[in-house]
Formats: C-alpha cells, structure tokens, sequence
C-alpha cells in the first residue's frame, strides 16, 4: 500500500531528516511511529499526507505517486481540527460535502448519497448522538477526539494516518479510544499509521513498530509485535518484553555521540 524508495528530505538551512531511506507497509496492516523528539515522525505522515514533499525520491501510495493529499487519506491530528462554531452533526458531515462540492474521489460518494445520513451512522457508532447539536466548546477532550475518528472515517478511507492523537487525554479515555481505533481499523481493512511519544502506545497499537533515530533517518528500524490488539497484551509479558526492547533501542542512540 504505502511505498517509499530512496526519500531524502530537509528543511531549509538543516540537515536531511531522512536521506536514501525507504519503507513499506502492506494494506490493512498497524504501524506505530516511534521515537525521539525532532527525528522526523510527524515529518514522515505528512508526506504520507501528501502535506510536505520529498527533497528526493518517491512517496507512493497504491502505486500512486502523492504529488498532492489523497482523498482516501484520513488524517488525525492532536488538536482534533474541529470547527468550533459548528455542531458535532455539522463537523461530522462537513467532509463529505466538501468532497461533493469539489467532485473530488466521486466514485467512493453514490449521487443519493447524503452527508447527513453517514453523519447520523458515524455519530452512532461512536456514542455521540446525544451531543449531535453540541459545539466542540462543550464536549470533553475524548468526546471531541471521537468525533474528528467519526469525521474522517466518514469519507470511508482506506488509509488512517494519526498524530498523537490520545496524548492530552486521561489514562481511561485513551485506552477505550486506543481499542476503539484498532476495532473500526480491523472491522474496515483500515490501514493504521499513528505517531506517538509513548512506549507504550506504541507497543499496544502497532503491529509493526517503526522505530526512528535522530536525523537523518536512513534504515527502518522495525519492530515486529504481532500480539498487538489481542485482548489482554496489556498485562501480557510480550508487552512488557516489547517496551523494554524499545526502551533500551532507544536509549542506545541516545548515547551515541552526534
């Protein structure tokens, strides 16, 4: 599904980030991106997101190369990207009326096809019914951050890219919204690309993990956990065994002189 070969890529006036590396990830399948602050994690979704572009080489998706953002993409950031002046309904559908406006991707939205119809089914889905008429102002963090899954997965992608999107909620709510995640991505054949700071977050929500070091990023480093999403690997010795390998991983390069 997603294919990077030989992805070079830099800020102005900073070393490349990424330089000659290359990655692939099969469809349906969950990764974490994990690893210190500045290596390029939030960097590489958004040429995944068809937001920034590679300096050298080739970002491709389905064998299409992204030269703009895809239509089936689905893109999750931190600050949930709600408009605050309308209600849950409204954010949930908006979307898809884009979409229609524009006439971009026409072939996944039916001509009696209504936006109103697939917002009403998402809102249900994720237990926002009852706050459909409320504004983002006055729903709580996890409320917020279903409602932007809901939005997104509206425009049936086939391709969820997420940004710390759990970070700033409690421990209760990031946990029933990690398992919800992993449940609509395997119910859907979504394939799953999330970002995250945490060890632990990584471990429960990749199958894969991919593990990047400070700049440049040559190698992928991938860590696989195929015990992800079962019920129980929280407790589970696999997951404590795979946060400590990535602890220690990371506190390695840690000590590597730059």
């Amino acid at each position: 599904m997603i294919n990077i070969q030989s992805l070079t890529f830099e800020y102005a006036n900073h070393l490349p980030l990424f330089q000659n590396f290359n990655w692939t990830v099969s469809r349906g399948e969950t990764w974490s991106i994990l690893g210190p602050s500045g290596c390029g994690k939030t960097t590489l979704l958004y040429l995944l997101a068809g937001l920034k572009f590679p300096t050298v080489g080739e970002v491709s998706i389905n064998g299409e190369q992204i030269t703009r953002p895809r239509p089936r993409t689905g893109l999750i950031l931190q600050d949930y990207g709600l408009l605050p002046w309308a209600t849950v309904r409204e954010n949930i559908a908006l979307g898809i009326k884009v979409r229609m406006f524009y006439g971009a991707d026409g072939k996944h939205t039916p001509d009696n096809f209504i936006p109103s119809d697939s917002a009403e089914r998402w809102m249900q889905r994720l237990g926002l019914s009852e706050a459909a008429d409320q504004f983002p102002g006055q729903l709580s963090g996890g409320q917020r951050q279903r409602a932007a899954i809901a939005r997104t997965l509206a425009l049936e992608p086939d391709l969820l890219l997420m940004d710390e999107p759990f970070s700033s909620l409690d421990a209760i709510t990031r946990k029933d919204l990690q398992n919800l995640t992993l449940l609509l991505c395997a119910e859907h054949n979504i394939t799953l690309v999330i970002v995250t700071h945490s060890l632990e977050e990584a471990a429960v929500l990749g199958k894969k993990i991919l593990l990047l070091a400070p700049a440049p990023n040559s190698t992928a480093r991938i860590f696989n956990n195929p015990n992800a999403a079962q019920s129980g690997f929280r407790n589970a010795p696999e997951f404590h065994e795979m946060c400590e390998c990535l602890w220690a991983e990371m506190q390695k390069e840690a000590s590597v002189p730059a």
